[in-house]
């Protein structure tokens, strides 16, 4: 048993240094890569000068977008909490859009008016 595994293990020694200096396989795997990156590359091309395309097209309409709409995003979004509580928006037949509250979530109790101790009212 002793003489199989010393075999084993000089036939290892001397095979792994032979094809470490065999430099064909490992171009040829390397090559075998670029080749299939550069077909990868070229089926892509279209979809990529599409997109690119597009935005080009839509860049400065949404910084427009951006520019005008997002203070009163920015303001919205400070104002709602948790926006698991709503449903997605829905756009009304005049163009009103309206966020509504799930029917599982109540409204908040709104916030009492502070009394006076003297019972006046300030206008």
């Amino acid at each position: 048993m002793k003489q199989i595994s010393l075999i084993c293990a000089f036939s290892l020694l001397t095979v792994l240094p032979a094809h470490a200096q065999d430099g064909e396989g490992q171009s040829l795997m390397e090559r075998g890569a670029e080749l299939f990156l550069e077909g990868l590359r070229k089926e892509m091309e279209p979809a990529i000068d599409d997109l690119m395309s597009m935005a080009e097209q839509f860049g400065p309409v949404m910084q427009s977008f951006l520019q005008e709409m997002g203070p009163a995003l920015a303001d919205m979004a400070e104002q709602v909490q948790d926006w698991s509580k709503y449903e997605a928006p829905e756009i009304l037949p005049n163009g009103d859009i309206i966020i509504r509250r799930k029917p599982d979530h109540p409204a908040p109790e709104p916030d009492a008016a502070p009394e006076d101790p003297q019972g006046e009212i300030d206008i």
